[in-house]
């Protein structure tokens, strides 16, 4: 009995020993093919209790936690518990609290709200292979690939300041100023927004920075703000924590930046306060009306309807939920549904310790407790490859770690309270309508197509902000203006003085007089007084910072609008030719004058080319076009000359005759009437002549070329391939007149190319020259400022106004009017009829006489084919066709009515013959 009872222990001894080694040796192996889901499962949860943020996201995760455990389907039995551990904000805090849970055998962490906690937290979490799933940091830098673990589940700031630029650029504005704190939070943000305005052509033209640290007190925050006052920016981005945004709200309303002409625009985390602390106190209302704020939207659904009402009854109303909230409830279910599919998978929650940690020498710091999550790989694949719909809409992450669909509201602070005045998102950029809507069409982000409602700015107006004013620092504008030596009708400088007069100075001054605030200025002369000075040197002393404006007879050409902007033109301008010329007179040749030569030739061809068709289409039928070869000839010419005046006497008998002669007819009326209508011109008006017709003879010609020194006109020239040993700079209407009259063989020039507005002041008291052809270029003269002044804006505006009061051309004719001389037609041109004018005529005509000729040759044709020859043809080929040839030209001389008339009167003949037998055997019937 005892044997049997030991061969028995013995052989269930031989039977566990294999399941234990395969169990206890290999878990690893069984682990990969059959699920272990332990009891319980714990999960860390890391924020600051005490804030905007946490006292929200503590009650969210806690009914998070709570809704996971009793929905069996989720982790099947296995229990979700969630230790909370508060950072209190502080980046060493937050890393011993996060240290805590790897004691604990924690397969995730949630949270942290903050990202200075957050940048701290995530190198943890990348040596330990445990996921950080956060529901508040929004730090941009913490996407990047050295936190491979770290996974947002909120929206990252970029997507926020992508939306705060586009704001920008939609009411048009270009300067920014950021106040941000200063730690990783806020630099991270500002940084983004920077990027995100320069690619908008708009730029943060001041930083302000706030010390993280509580003790920072109004004055600091008062003394930073009065230098914010002075400057040039009226458009405030506040970019800080909550406490410190109200105490800038409360200092900027006590000095007066709360008021008219200023624009404050709030990060979310104002609406976040808002959301969770409404009604706020009156006087945090009163310090921030009209202030646009951002907050993450999140699209409304039956369960986020649900969430609300059943927060409403946790809190009894005490406290409101924001999206931060929705955010880390959100949070919990991710990481519950991505343990399942860790479960699933294969996944199992075992912890070995770190050799590295191990050689370096615990001591009293006990580092052996901490230990590396084994298959955290397989969990942080399983989370970013989510894919579930939330409170916060669809769950489901990118190829850059960030939630899909980014989106926010936009609210406006009004009263007690706010209201949305549009929508943001990644997809289609500002509208009125609701993302979700428009995510169900194709994307659009025309200008057109982005539009926001009004908004109550600050100091309660709804007019749009300027977003700027001048800075009232006492700092003067250098504005450059060039020192003519010619032409000083437009720019000139007060001998002895740095004043300056002209057409150009009382533009500008009158001008400037109409903006709406004060800009004090000082002119500077530009050039050594001897010589007209570069423009294009002038224009790029702007870029260096040497001039703040430059004003004068300035021209609005492409190479210098990419380097400075310029004001709505205040004079058009373009570059014409400018030659000598002769008057022509009404001479013995003056008739000829109406057709070019070309014209009278292809005219007179066509007149004799009509009478050959005619008389062919007329010879067999017509006797007019009978008779002696020299008759007909004379008949030819005669007849196609005469058609000219309409008195040909030849009357036309065929059909293919007459539509030929009509259609002629047609066409001779058509040359005749503009043939007069020229001539009239040439004969009762002053015809001006010149061997130059425009820029084009300029450019086949080798004849020199003036221009007025300075001027753009060189670079234009040489760019249409005119060289420029052929260019003679000129600096005087004196000089242009003499080198004018010398000509090209007396060491002159044969025309000179400048800008109309110089051109006709020169023709004003140059009555031997003109302008000939058109002008070649259109541009317009302006005044300069650098890229993005907004002073440019409103001098463009007071430009406008100046042309519309007429002030402008007053303006203009104290300084330019022009003499008699010039109000004659100042430009020479071509007044010959060319043949391109009425080539039509003439082929519509020519396809007439093709079509009759080609009908006539068969009517011909076919009459030869029923021709009986009169004698057999016997010899070869070549005698048949010359026979044939001979009996065509027969044919066609033969007098047709000859034969046709005889038949006709043979019938008619017979016919009386029988006409008087019948009555001759009815009078007499024997």
């Amino acid at each position: 009995m005892a044997e049997t009872l030991r061969q028995s222990n013995l052989g269930l001894i031989w039977f566990l020993l294999p399941l234990f080694l395969y169990f206890g040796l290999f878990p690893y192996g069984i682990s990969k093919n059959v699920s272990s889901r332990p009891a319980v499962v714990n999960v860390g949860a890391i924020f600051t209790f005490d804030s905007t943020i946490g006292r929200v996201a503590k009650i969210a995760i806690d009914e998070a936690v709570k809704d996971v455990n009793s929905d069996s389907s989720i982790l099947h039995g296995t229990k979700l518990v969630i230790n909370s551990q508060d950072s209190n904000c502080s980046g060493f805090s937050g890393m011993v609290e996060a240290l805590k849970f790897m004691e604990t055998d924690t397969v995730a962490i949630i949270g942290p709200q903050s990202s200075v906690v957050a940048h701290i937290i995530s190198h943890l979490a990348n040596e330990l292979q445990v996921p950080l799933l956060s529901f508040g940091a929004t730090d941009p830098t913490l996407s990047s690939l050295q936190f491979p673990f770290f996974i947002r589940t909120t929206q990252s700031d970029l997507y926020q300041m992508t939306a705060v630029a586009e704001v920008v650029d939609h009411y048009g504005w270009k300067n920014v100023i950021a106040i941000f704190v200063d730690d990783d939070y806020g630099r991270s943000g500002v940084s983004a927004l920077d990027d995100k305005l320069a690619e908008r052509r708009c730029r943060i033209s001041y930083k302000m920075g706030i010390s993280p640290e509580s003790g920072v007190n109004r004055a600091d925050i008062m003394d930073r703000l009065i230098k914010v006052a002075l400057m040039e920016s009226r458009i405030i981005v506040l970019h800080v924590n909550p406490d410190m945004g109200f105490m800038v709200f409360s200092v900027a309303k006590y000095i007066g930046m709360m008021g008219n002409g200023y624009v404050w625009i709030a990060t979310d985390w104002l609406s976040s306060v808002l959301d969770s602390a409404a009604p706020l106190p009156s006087d945090k209302m009163d310090s921030m009306q009209g202030v646009l704020v951002l907050r993450q939207h999140t699209p409304e659904s039956d369960r986020k309807r649900a969430f609300f009402s059943r927060w409403k009854n946790l809190t009894g109303g005490s406290l409101g939920l924001h999206s931060y909230g929705l955010y880390a409830y959100d949070s919990v279910w991710l990481v519950a549904h991505a343990i399942d599919a860790f479960f699933n998978q294969g996944g199992v929650v075992s912890f070995s310790n770190d050799s590295r940690l191990l050689s370096i020498g615990s001591g009293n710091l006990h580092l052996e407790a901490l230990s590396i999550f084994d298959d955290g790989n397989l969990l942080l694949q399983n989370i970013l490859q989510s894919n579930l719909v939330g409170l916060t809409g669809p769950i489901k992450f990118n190829s850059d770690r960030s939630l899909i669909l980014p989106a926010y509201d936009i609210i406006n602070v009004v009263g007690t309270g706010f209201r949305i005045i549009g929508y943001w998102s990644n997809y289609s950029g500002l509208s009125v309508v609701l993302p979700e809507v428009l995510y169900t069409r194709p994307p659009n982000r025309s200008s057109a197509n982005e539009q926001l409602y009004s908004v109550i700015w600050p100091g309660e107006t709804i007019l749009k902000p300027r977003g700027w004013v001048f800075p009232n620092n006492g700092k003067e504008l250098k504005i450059g203006v060039p020192d003519r030596v010619s032409y000083r009708e437009f720019v000139s400088r007060v001998r002895g003085t740095d004043m300056f007069k002209g057409f150009c100075i009382d533009v500008f001054t009158a001008a400037i007089n109409l903006v709406p605030y004060a800009v004090p200025y000082r002119f500077i002369p530009f050039g050594n007084g001897h010589e007209n000075p570069s423009y294009t040197q002038l224009v790029s002393l702007i870029t260096t910072g040497y001039f703040d404006a430059v004003v004068g007879d300035i021209t609005i050409v492409p190479n210098r609008t990419k380097i400075v902007d310029f004001t709505q033109p205040y004079a058009s301008s373009g570059l014409v030719v400018v030659a000598p010329f002769k008057r022509k007179n009404s001479g013995a040749w003056a008739f000829l004058r109406p057709f070019s030569p070309l014209m009278w030739t292809v005219t007179a061809c066509f007149f004799l080319f009509i009478g050959v068709v005619v008389w062919i289409l007329e010879h067999r039928i017509n006797d007019e076009f009978r008779g002696p070869p020299t008759k007909q000839l004379i008949t030819i010419l005669w007849f196609s000359l005469s058609t000219l005046f309409f008195a040909h006497r030849e009357n036309t008998m065929s059909t293919l005759g007459r539509v030929v002669l009509l259609i002629w007819l047609f066409v001779v009326l058509i040359i005749n009437s503009s043939y007069t209508a020229s001539l009239t011109s040439i004969l009762t008006v002053q015809q001006l002549s010149s061997s130059i017709k425009g820029v084009e003879t300029l450019k086949q010609s080798d004849d020199p070329i003036g221009y007025q020194v300075g001027s753009f006109a060189e670079h234009y020239l040489e760019e249409l391939g005119i060289s420029k040993s052929r260019l003679v700079a000129l600096g005087s209407p004196e000089q242009y007149a003499l080198a004018l009259q010398r000509g090209p063989e007396k060491g002159g020039v044969a025309a000179i190319v400048d800008e109309r507005p110089y051109v006709e002041l020169f023709l004003s008291s140059q009555c031997k020259f003109r302008v000939v052809g058109q002008e070649f270029t259109k541009s317009g003269w302006g005044f300069v400022f650098p890229r993005d002044s907004p002073l440019a804006v409103d001098m463009s505006t007071a430009i406008l106004q100046l042309s519309e009061n007429g002030d402008l051309q007053r303006i203009h004719d104290k300084w330019l009017m022009q003499s008699p001389c010039s109000l004659e037609t100042s430009e020479i041109e071509s007044n010959q009829l060319q043949l391109k004018s009425f080539w039509g005529l003439f082929l519509i005509c020519g396809i007439a006489c093709f079509f009759a000729l080609f009908i006539y040759f068969l009517q011909i044709m076919q009459l030869l084919c029923r021709a009986t020859p009169s004698e057999s043809v016997s010899a070869g080929s070549s005698n048949s066709i010359s026979t044939r040839f001979r009996k065509l030209l027969s044919l066609m001389d033969e007098k047709e009515d000859q034969s046709h008339n005889g038949s006709k009167r043979r019938k008619v003949e017979k016919s009386f013959s029988e006409n008087d037998r019948d009555s001759e055997l009815g009078s007499n019937p024997s």
